[in-house]
């Protein structure tokens, strides 16, 4: 902060909302691992276990690392504006390649097995959502990354970029569940009915999925947690207004 200033602090709320996403999304990880793990005979490549890591790597990157990305303009508020982008940009690349290898498993453990693609909900949805959020992210990064895109085009897809943003977690959200659904009717289907423990397992991860995207949407669309604008980027929006609409500035007409 400024000389003189107090030391820039987050919102109780905000933190205490943080602090709940990251438990959920780390509880939500582990008990993807253990259903994988105890059920489903663990994970690896070169194997008949190859499809586990389409699971493991969809929760990781697709709804844990994605919502972790929306949530960095929250968290870091006081941070410098640009820096905070990156991390937002770098946060949603990593995502973007985690859910690539995921994409992959899956492809390559149907080829194996004989198994078709692309016929499900899940698929049609999935692959909807990954085309959406790599476009999303290839516009985010023209847009508000390169210094070549104007500040009017900036300011007139910020909108859209926001709206698609919660839109792109929550059906990564809601493909999830479809998969889980699909995954439990394949390998448990006729004892599913007896809330056998990998039901139960599977079910209460999806819950868990849901809490996250309830949290995280809560943060993001509450007002009053939006990030402040820094003292720079005011005085960068009211120099643009000057430019733009021929005002005179109003700090330095005294």
């Amino acid at each position: 902060g400024m000389d003189g200033a107090p030391p820039a602090t987050s919102p109780a709320g905000l933190s205490a909302y943080v602090a709940v996403s990251q438990l959920l999304g780390l509880t939500m990880l582990a008990t993807t691992g253990a259903w994988l793990g105890l059920y489903r005979g663990g994970v690896a490549w070169h194997s008949s276990l190859q499809f586990n890591i389409h699971p493991l790597c969809m929760v990781l990157g697709m709804v844990f690392l994605q919502g972790d990305a929306l949530l960095v303009y929250r968290v870091f508020r006081h941070e410098a504006k640009r820096s905070t982008k990156v991390l937002h940009a770098l946060l949603h690349g990593l995502a973007l390649v985690i859910a690539l290898v995921g994409v992959v498993a899956v492809f390559e453990s149907h080829r194996a097995k004989g198994i078709p693609n692309m016929y499900s909900l899940h698929s049609w949805c999935g692959m909807a959502t990954f085309v959406l959020y790599l476009l999303q992210w290839l516009l985010g990064c023209g847009f508000f990354l390169f210094p070549g895109a104007s500040f009017s085009l900036r300011s007139q897809y910020k909108p859209q970029h926001v709206f698609f943003g919660i839109a792109l977690f929550a059906l990564s959200i809601t493909t999830c569940l479809l998969g889980i659904t699909e995954m439990l009717l394949f390998n448990i289907r006729d004892s599913y009915s007896r809330f056998v423990p990998e039901g139960v397992l599977a079910n209460t991860l999806g819950v868990m999925l849901v809490a996250f995207g309830l949290v995280v949407g809560y943060v993001l669309t509450r007002e009053d947690w939006k990030r402040p604008p820094l003292a720079e980027e005011l005085a960068l929006s009211m120099d643009f207004k000057t430019l733009t609409e021929g005002e005179s500035p109003s700090l330095g007409s005294q």
